[in-house]
């Protein structure tokens, strides 16, 4: 963001920009801010002024509390912050948020890089800035958990016309998923320098799509979305109940499919487990490879321990194979979780400059451990309620209102919140996108039920069934628990 200055320093400024791309992440900050609008900080006010009505309301109803906070976290006040069309910055340094490309600029979220260069011009590869991905194939840890997404991912690197399109890979938190990603990019890039891609997350898809259409700019969108050799976007559940967005990447990808290019997408759950999205989108997804990563098995979780300890800088001390099977044992949910608890014990034995040892090790990540790795997951619990009902669980996840699915979501949502450590808010987004109020409601309804030990009536394939509240709540835990 370029930045007028009046009574304040150079530095404050920069200052207030680093603090402000940090809060809201780069590729937002690049997209809202960098190229088309200006800020001034004088008397207690910060005057933000951007190209047009619609940028201006965005970014007050998106962005207000994180720019005030930017501004007390450098000055150490409270700014007001006032917005002010101004046309001229339309053309601001040539470009607008959307059509900001510059591949020395752009943050590895999404990268454009140019079309294929000259034959003369191909032997020197393109400063594409690769090497800010935090993630590469060379250092993930294969397994069984994750065996054939990881040949499907070295298929379409090493293939010229892959024989699948898309790859849709999906899995829990912290699995690997945009490691897989991030390394495709970078292994394609070192094979093929040349090819034209783009990298992204389902939700800057959306936001920038509603930016051309505000801005007129939907021709612009669509040539940067479509003319690539290689599409890659994170996170596609994120498109769920979004009935717009989803049509225009329905078509997009249609574009890149007919044109013989790739298409790969990873999201937290199976194409016909997200809720509330299109069936046209759910079968072009299933139309190609669809392969999960499970949570690592043991052998695989101590090999991530292993290697994550080799790319530790500052350790002074080695970590035995006994603490890293305590740690591999215990922890089984995610790689996060592994990595989160040997940072904690490493920074530890660095403050109290000891040895690393098992004693310590339990000493240490005891309060770790109990908060990690709840004894019921939530794909349990959907599996469970949905077979017992006799639906399936993206039926759980829709918006249909039936007696037989508002009932087993209602169970669903019960149980997740008194197995789980998830919030309302959380729940709600795994069972559909659904509102908090909505999973507190349902919560409530099976509470009186039970308490009631009112009649269940429902129909499943076999007829009409009828059973008591209580009874169905206790076959449903003994199933979540086996």
């Amino acid at each position: 963001m370029q930045s007028t200055i009046t009574d304040d320093s150079l530095g404050s400024t920069a200052a207030i920009n680093e603090a402000l791309a940090e809060k809201i992440g780069p590729q937002k900050f690049r997209i809202w801010f960098k190229n088309s609008t200006t800020l001034a900080l004088s008397d207690g006010y910060l005057k933000v002024s951007v190209p047009n009505a619609f940028i201006a309301g965005w970014i007050e109803n998106h962005f207000s509390k994180e720019i005030k906070q930017a501004v007390r976290s450098v000055t150490g006040m409270d700014a007001k912050v006032t917005f002010t069309v101004n046309p001229e910055l339309s053309g601001h340094q040539g470009r607008t948020p959307l059509d900001s490309r510059s591949p020395a600029k752009t943050a590895p979220e999404a990268r454009h890089l140019p079309r294929p260069l000259p034959d003369r011009a191909r032997r020197k590869p393109p400063a594409d800035g690769r090497e800010k991905f935090k993630f590469s194939l060379d250092t993930f840890v294969v397994g069984s958990s994750n065996e054939l997404a990881y040949n499907a991912a070295k298929v379409i690197i090493n293939e010229q016309q892959s024989p699948f399109n898309p790859l849709f890979v999906h899995g829990g938190y912290g699995v690997g998923k945009t490691h897989l990603l991030q390394g495709i990019c970078k292994a394609m890039l070192d094979k093929r320098p040349v090819t034209n891609w783009l990298y992204l997350s389902a939700e800057d898809f959306a936001n920038q799509f509603v930016f051309a259409l505000k801005t007129k700019k939907l021709e612009t969108f669509r040539r940067r979305m479509r003319q690539t050799d290689l599409l890659v976007i994170d996170d596609i559940h994120f498109l769920a109940s979004k009935p717009s967005t989803q049509e225009e990447f329905l078509h997009t990808f249609n574009t890149i499919d007919l044109a013989g290019k790739q298409v790969i997408l990873a999201s937290d759950a199976h194409p016909k487990m997200i809720g509330q999205l299109s069936e046209k989108l759910v079968n072009r997804f299933v139309s190609g490879m669809v392969v999960k990563i499970n949570t690592p098995d043991l052998q695989t979780r101590c090999q991530i321990c292993r290697q994550y300890i080799s790319n530790v800088k500052t350790l002074t001390t080695p970590v035995p194979e006994s603490v890293i099977g305590y740690i591999a044992e215990n922890l089984r949910t995610n790689v996060r979780e592994l990595e989160g608890a040997l940072l904690k014990l490493i920074a530890f034995s660095a403050l109290k400059n000891e040895r690393i040892t098992p004693s310590m090790a339990k000493a240490v990540l005891a309060e770790h451990l109990d908060r990690c790795d709840p004894i019921v997951h939530v794909s349990d619990i959907e599996s469970s309620v949905a077979s017992y009902f006799g639906i399936t669980p993206a039926m759980m996840r829709s918006s249909k209102k039936d007696r037989t699915v508002a009932l087993a979501r209602h169970f669903s949502m019960y149980l997740t919140r008194k197995h789980t450590k998830m919030s309302s808010s959380e729940i709600g987004r795994v069972m559909g996108n659904k509102n908090h109020a909505t999973v507190l409601l349902a919560c409530r309804k099976i509470e009186d039920m039970v308490q009631r030990n009112a009649e269940v009536r429902w129909l499943s394939d076999a007829g009409n069934r009828i059973s008591r509240a209580k009874t169905v709540l206790t076959q449903l835990q003994e199933s979540i628990s086996r």
